[in-house]
């Protein structure tokens, strides 16, 4: 068994297409690997995934500290959402629900319905289309940075700063970080520390005006989680719906039988999205951290190791889903873990989910014979094995 598995995040040719990788890992109890005085534990079948996500008691969200190496700056000792376990977990996602409730969502879809005909407008003028940097890298940015209260002219600096960081995830264990991560990492806690400051001062109706008042008040958090709690939204908030849109868009232009489908009826989209959240999700893997000695699937795993949480290995996986390799748009039931599982479930689901069905029906009613430019293209990935998405995606919208 061990010796097929191949599994190499910083090999560009497994992150542009990790899928045949993970057919072994589908295949037995998860193996461990080990590397250096690590141990990883590769947990890719969706029953061992889903159970595993479920249990925060063996299973943390809260890593070591990180190395010396790996470069802090202002959010040096910092937690946020993502990296806490309840109960600090429970309180620091209560701050943030009231901004992703049902109604919340709804009563931003005339904006971001707003926001994507303007993208295409542009589009439109210009004769020519690529959905990463025409829509997909554009309008999650704009939703969220509205959401937080940031000025529109600084949606492209942001964009910036995000991809850098996220692009941080491809460092080699123990390489120094590169000085453009250690500039985004400086620039983007610079700024948002400026923020919270005039927030206090003249509070608004943003998130992060909620946020600095819950600092202020309750001291759930340092001033280092209150930034690093806003950077993740940020980064969050408009990387992985950018990946739903241009990894949706790609596996479309794939399968044109799906996308014409899609176009004779487009009352199809909302089931549609939730097959390209599990063919070709934007998020890979996550990770957590062992508290005291585990059996998953049949493998003991120790304390102090590392599970990566295959989640786009457990939506392929033919134990839980009938032909999984197939893109079908009208797979039902389709219950995929592309947002994750458990207590850590992704807040902005519903929120994503909105973005994407706005932005599809969007491009398919202004451009009904949408199709990719190049099928045979062999399209770049960005830097991040975790978080999956394209660099380009040229489309024909004649």
């Amino acid at each position: 068994m061990a010796a097929e598995v191949y599994f190499n995040i910083w090999d560009p040719e497994f992150r542009a297409n990790p899928y045949p990788h993970y057919a072994p890992l589908l295949a037995g109890p998860p193996p461990l690997l080990e590397m250096g005085p690590m141990t990883f534990a590769l947990v890719a079948r969706y029953a061992d995934v889903t159970a595993a996500l479920r249990d925060h008691e063996h299973f943390s969200s809260v890593g070591p500290p990180p190395p010396p190496q790996a470069y802090q700056g202002r959010f040096f000792g910092s937690r946020n959402m993502l990296g806490s376990d309840p109960p600090q977990h429970s309180r620091l996602r209560r701050l943030v629900s009231r901004d992703f409730t049902p109604r919340r969502i709804r009563e931003l879809e005339p904006r971001i319905r707003e926001i994507a005909k303007e993208q295409l407008d542009k589009v439109e003028a210009k004769g020519s289309f690529d959905v990463m940097a025409d829509l997909a890298n554009v309008l999650p940015v704009t939703v969220i940075a509205e959401m937080l209260g940031v000025p529109p002219e600084l949606n492209a600096k942001f964009k910036r700063w995000s991809d850098t960081i996220i692009g941080g995830d491809n460092n080699v264990p123990g390489a120094p970080q590169p000085p453009e991560t250690i500039r985004a990492i400086d620039e983007l806690g610079d700024y948002f520390t400026a923020e919270i400051e005039k927030r206090r001062a003249t509070p608004g109706q943003d998130l992060v005006s909620a946020l600095v008042a819950a600092h202020d008040e309750g001291e759930v958090m340092s001033a280092a989680d209150l930034l690093s709690f806003i950077t993740l939204l940020l980064v969050a908030g408009n990387e992985t719906t950018t990946n739903l849109i241009g990894n949706g868009t790609l596996a479309l232009g794939r399968h044109p039988d799906q996308f014409d489908a899609l176009k004779r009826n487009p009352a199809m989209l909302p089931r549609a999205i939730e097959e390209m959240l599990r063919y070709d999700g934007p998020v890979q893997s996550t990770v957590r951290f062992i508290k005291e000695p585990v059996r998953v699937g049949g493998t003991e795993i120790r304390a102090g190791a590392l599970a990566m949480m295959i989640v786009a290995a457990a939506n392929r996986d033919s134990a839980q889903f009938k032909n999984p390799e197939k893109f079908d748009l009208t797979r039902d039931p389709n219950e995929h873990v592309a947002f994750g599982e458990g207590i850590h479930f992704c807040i902005g689901a519903p929120l994503a989910r909105m973005e994407a069905r706005v932005a599809f029906e969007a491009m398919l009613e202004r451009f009904p014979r949408l199709r990719l430019k190049d099928p045979a293209m062999k399209p770049a990935y960005k830097g991040s094995y975790f978080l999956r998405g394209l660099e380009s995606l040229p489309m024909a919208i004649d």
